[in-house]
């Protein structure tokens, strides 16, 4: 069966490679095409999913249903647990899946927990609000030549390789930051981050860049 995927991870690519936080009108054209056409569109949520850009899944920003969503890391906290969401047009029977580690007991059980803390703790919403403050923040940053990203997905850009930068932040300011590419930092921050923690965070940036706040 023929299949388009559009995923946040590059090393992920297969037919065609759609960054979610980026092109929201491309992915509706994209599921009106693969509709009409009749392909399975694939949304892997595996990075972008359970809440991480402040809705549940990334895709729901722009709105569109794909027939197939893959789903991991943020699933249970970390422990080796992943699962595949299927549309109603797929009948799925017993021995069509096979993996290592699905549908463990211990993994389950951990699957439950952390959607009950996610409902109890209102951590989608937290995502969405801290980090559209954090987003806001950070685009009156000095240096920095572009921000982008949703809720607690957030790309900085800038017009030189971030590797020194980096080295700054974890031994003068003791944060660890991720990177894409040479010249992006890449921040993934718990979905717990508080504003204060945030607004800490843009005060340690603008220390490591010698900005005067």
């Amino acid at each position: 069966m023929q299949a388009l995927f559009y995923t946040c991870n590059a090393a992920l690519l297969a037919v065609l490679a759609i960054a979610i936080w980026v092109m929201y009108s491309q992915a509706r054209q994209l599921r009106e095409l693969t509709a009409r056409a009749g392909v399975v569109l694939i949304a892997d949520e595996i990075q972008s999913g359970y809440g991480r850009t402040g809705k549940f899944f990334a895709h729901q920003w722009s709105g569109i249903k794909p027939d197939l969503i893959t789903v991991a890391k943020g699933i249970c906290n970390g422990y080796p647990m992943a699962g595949l969401i299927i549309g109603p047009q797929f009948k799925p029977f017993y021995g069509e899946l096979g993996t290592t580690f699905g549908g463990n007991h211990l993994g389950c059980a951990g699957a439950i927990a952390v959607l009950e803390i996610f409902e109890k703790e209102h951590l989608v919403d937290n995502a969405r609000i801290v980090g559209e403050h954090l987003l806001e923040r950070l685009k009156t940053v000095p240096g920095i030549k572009s921000v982008r990203g949703r809720g607690l997905m957030i790309g900085l850009e800038f017009d030189y390789p971030v590797k020194e930068l980096r080295s700054r932040l974890i031994s003068e300011q003791h944060v660890f930051t991720g990177a894409s590419g040479q010249n992006m930092i890449r921040l993934l921050p718990p979905l717990v981050l508080t504003i204060a923690q945030a607004d800490e965070f843009v005060a340690r940036l603008q220390a490591a860049l010698g900005v005067v706040a």
